[in-house]
């Protein structure tokens, strides 16, 4: 068995990074399907770290994905607004 600060043979250096192109909706398929094989019990301490490190990464994935959907979604709204013209005053 490795020591605690080495990783055990057969692993990597981490887990493998989420591409800056993965869409919100696979993000979030493969974050549920983490929790699901967690939760199942069926997994090896060392596992369920590796997937718990997965699992965090793609929920900082989705929220920078998500952060960036509300600024866009604040910028439109923005240029409607401007783009309305203001009635006349009477």
């Amino acid at each position: 068995m490795a020591p605690p600060d080495q990783p055990s043979s057969g692993s990597s250096s981490g887990p493998a990074p989420i591409p800056a192109d993965m869409p919100y909706e696979s993000a979030i398929a493969e974050l549920e399907s983490i929790v699901q094989r967690i939760e199942s019990g069926e997994m090896g301490l060392e596992e369920q770290l590796a997937a718990y490190e997965r699992g965090k990464a793609l929920e900082r994935h989705c929220q920078t994905l998500l952060a960036r959907a509300e600024q866009r979604f604040a910028d439109l709204t923005a240029q409607m607004n401007a783009d309305v013209p203001k009635p006349p005053k009477a």
